[in-house]
């Protein structure tokens, strides 16, 4: 897909991954709108030349109200990137306000603006979803439960629907980062971690070349040690 000229949505854009992936879409010539919840962070956005609508993807109203702000809008892109932890740690109670907020923004935002966005995006000569899940998906730690559960449903979805619309003009890629540094991961991730910018840079080039997934850094080698023993590579994540 040629960048230039094209009208992209980034979700969880004014910060970490997201906001990388605008900044490099924009510099190869394609409008982009992100969205987040802070006044602050949306005027930095702004700063920088990128569109950005105040929104709160974590409930079903959220996700129709920037549908509605984009009505009559002819987006090319939807990158589906806003996210959460949701995380408890052992022996900590399971904090289920915080849960649903998690499984809602992480699973259920992507496809409601899935739901709300397709049928514009089917008009487009062409167009691409695009999710971004989580090396995660592949296979879970233990430290992350609640985020694993979530990157690995919307995997699942993310398979399926690149089938269903494998005869149209949309192309449905999958995004899988590993552990990258970004405020979600600090104080809670030890070890190395990958630049936002580094990982942006692989997701924009496997949108530019219409791949059906990125996989990003470090989990070309954990899809690697899965295609040939998924127990093991199990083993591995569930202590990481």
């Amino acid at each position: 897909m040629e960048l230039k000229g094209k009208t992209a949505l980034v979700t969880g854009g004014t910060d970490g991954i997201g906001l990388e992936i605008a900044r490099q879409m924009m510099a190869k010539g394609a409008s982009v709108i992100v969205c987040g919840r802070r006044d602050d962070v949306l005027a930095s956005a702004r700063q920088e030349g990128l569109e950005a609508i105040k929104a709160d993807l974590s409930n079903a109203a959220g996700c129709a109200g920037l549908a509605a702000a984009l009505a009559g809008r002819e987006l090319d892109i939807l990158i589906n990137n806003a996210g959460m932890s949701g995380n408890f740690g052992p022996g900590e109670p399971l904090d289920l306000a915080l849960t649903d907020q998690a499984i809602f923004l992480n699973l259920n935002a992507p496809l409601h603006l899935i739901g709300h966005l397709l049928p514009g995006l089917l008009q487009r000569p062409e167009a691409s979803i695009v999710n971004v899940t989580s090396g995660l998906a592949i296979a879970p730690r233990a430290g992350g439960p609640v985020y694993c559960a979530t990157k690995a449903g919307l995997r699942s979805f993310t398979q399926s629907l690149r089938h269903n619309l494998r005869d149209t003009n949309v192309h449905v890629i999958e995004a899988l980062p590993p552990v990258v540094d970004t405020a979600m991961t600090r104080g809670r991730v030890n070890g190395k971690k990958m630049s936002a910018k580094e990982c942006a840079a692989e997701i924009v080039d496997a949108i530019a070349t219409n791949a059906p997934e990125a996989n990003v850094g470090m989990v070309k080698l954990l899809r690697l040690v899965y295609s040939m023993s998924p127990a093991l590579a199990q083993r591995i994540m569930i202590r990481f």
